[in-house]
Parts: structure tokens; C-alpha cells; sequence
């Protein structure tokens, strides 16, 4: 059993800081300075059993292509070396989801970085940030609740299509181009599309879980920002333990968004077909491009 399982995740408290550190130093995990929440999602093992998978897809021994997807939280604090290892990480695209909204409220612009593309694609419009839709929508994160952050991820999937679509194509037409995309955590938003791509690409729910897990420990040196901002929303300010649940990403949630994204949306597969209107064959390539032999790659 490995050092992160025998560590509780779901305390409210404070993570161990030196355990935290050590944490963020190992696989997955990945340094990009001034940037929190960065890690890849390369490397993980994949098992292919759809018919729709390629012949020579079929088979244990490969595992997600490395060097090919990367999530973080938001990227604006990004420094000069933090550009150089993105760079050197082969990073040619940042997809951000963020709104105009979140950016403006935090005072988090798009960083210039020579040799990477930005590109914005917000889930999210100016009119989701209303203050009623809002209001619900703090209501339902500070529950901390499965079934609340069920009705959140719907949300996420129902007007993610086009802006997921984005980072999808990414993948089908230029894969051995590495890229990032995060929103402003890399906690929600990021994750839902994390396990849109992993899941297609054959990695187990466990796995998958473990993966959204591991923002708990990504985000931990963001703790006082974190809550500093939230101070700022009556509903964080008069509820500490609300503000709190902020800052969880507990398996079961990840692993219930699973059985969601399979009994609402017909999966990855389908969601893709319907939500970012990619056809079969696209899916089909998509799948195979997220891939890779173990025996003719460098895992990391």
C-alpha cells in the first residue's frame, strides 16, 4: 500500500507539510515554478476492450502516451524558469478554462510565453456567473457532499462540450505534441476532462480516482490563497468547515462522476459524440493516440 493511501486525505486539518512536499517531488507530479496542481497524466496503465479499439490496441502493455497531457491549476503566476520547464516538458499548447469573469474577480491574466500557444477555452460564459447562479452553485461545493458535486459535474459536462472539443482535437491531430489545460484550481473543470481522456483511453476507475485523489495534495501549498479568496464569499466567510470542502477531491466523488459519465452520457465515447460532435472515427483515433507500447516509449 503506498505512502498517499495510508495518508488521510479527506481530514479538513492541514496536510503534513513535509510529507506534502515529499509527495509533490514524485510521480506524478511535475515541477513547473510558480504553478500549482501540476502534474501528468502520462504513464498510467490501459487496458483496451471496446470493439471500436484498433486490433493492435487490444492487449495489456501499453499505457498512456507520456509527455502527451498535463493539468494544473491556473498558470498566471507562472515564472521566467517556470516557462523554460514547460517548455522543456515539450508543452506547445495551454488550453484554459477559465471565464473573463474568474480572471477579472482573481486578477489572473494569460501569461505571455514564447514558443506556447494559449488558448481560451472557458467553460463557462459571462451569464453562469450570475449571482443566483452562483450563489447555488457556492451552495452546493460547500456541502461537500457526492451528490452535490454530481449536479456540479453536470453541469461542467453539459457546457463543456465545445471548449472539451478543443483539447480532444489536440489529441487527434497533433498527439506527439504535448499540451496543459487547467482552470483556476485544476480541481473540477480539469478533472472532468482528465477523466473523460483517461477513461476513453482505457485506464481503470480506480486508477482514475487515485488521479483526482492527488489534487488534495496538489493544491495543499495553495491552502491560505484558497481560502483567502473564499473568505471573501458570505457563505465561505460564516462557515469555515463550508470553505473547507472547497479544497477536498475525494475518490468517491471522482469514482460516482464515472458511473454518471457512463449512465447519463454514454461514456467517454458518447459524450464525445454528442457533446463535442466528434464522429466514431474521430474517437476511434483519439483512442489510439492516447496510447502507447510500453516497450517503444519512454514512460515518463
Amino acid at each position: 500500500m503506498s505512502a498517499i493511501t495510508l495518508h488521510n486525505l479527506n481530514t479538513l486539518e492541514p496536510l503534513d507539510q513535509e510529507w506534502v512536499r515529499e509527495q509533490l517531488s514524485n510521480y506524478p507530479f511535475i515541477r513547473i515554478d510558480g504553478v500549482t496542481n501540476s502534474r501528468t497524466l502520462g504513464s498510467y496503465p490501459v487496458k483496451i476492450t471496446s470493439s471500436e479499439a484498433r486490433a493492435e490496441d487490444r492487449f495489456e502493455g501499453r499505457v498512456t502516451r507520456p509527455r502527451q497531457l498535463f493539468r494544473s491549476a491556473e498558470i498566471s503566476g507562472i515564472t521566467d524558469e517556470g516557462k523554460t520547464q514547460l517548455k522543456e516538458l515539450g508543452i506547445t499548447k495551454v488550453f484554459d478554462l477559465r471565464s473573463d469573469t474568474e480572471m477579472e474577480k482573481y486578477n489572473t491574466p494569460v501569461p505571455q510565453i514564447e514558443g506556447v500557444e494559449i488558448v481560451r477555452v472557458p467553460v463557462f460564459e459571462k451569464e453562469d456567473y450570475s449571482p443566483e447562479v452562483m450563489a447555488r452553485r457556492f451552495q452546493l461545493y460547500a456541502s461537500g457532499k457526492t451528490e452535490a458535486f454530481m449536479e456540479l459535474y453536470s453541469q461542467i459536462l453539459d457546457n463543456g462540450g465545445p471548449a472539451f472539443a478543443e483539447i480532444i482535437k489536440h489529441v487527434r491531430d497533433k498527439p506527439d505534441e504535448g499540451c496543459l489545460f487547467h482552470c483556476t484550481a485544476g480541481k473540477d473543470r480539469t478533472a472532468v476532462i482528465a477523466a473523460i481522456l483517461l477513461s476513453l483511453a482505457g485506464v481503470n476507475d480506480d486508477v482514475i480516482a487515485s488521479d483526482y485523489e492527488l489534487t488534495r495534495i496538489g493544491r495543499e501549498p495553495a491552502r491560505t490563497l484558497i481560502l483567502k479568496r473564499l473568505a471573501k464569499e458570505p457563505i465561505f466567510a460564516e462557515n469555515k468547515d463550508a470553505a473547507l470542502n472547497m479544497l477536498t477531491s475525494r475518490r468517491e466523488t471522482m469514482l460516482a462522476f464515472l458511473d454518471l459519465l457512463r449512465n447519463k452520457y454514454g461514456g467517454a465515447e458518447g459524450y464525445m459524440q454528442k457533446f463535442c460532435s466528434l464522429s466514431a472515427e474521430d474517437v476511434q483515433e483519439i483512442r489510439h493516440n492516447l496510447t502507447a507500447d510500453t516497450k517503444s516509449c519512454f514512460l515518463r
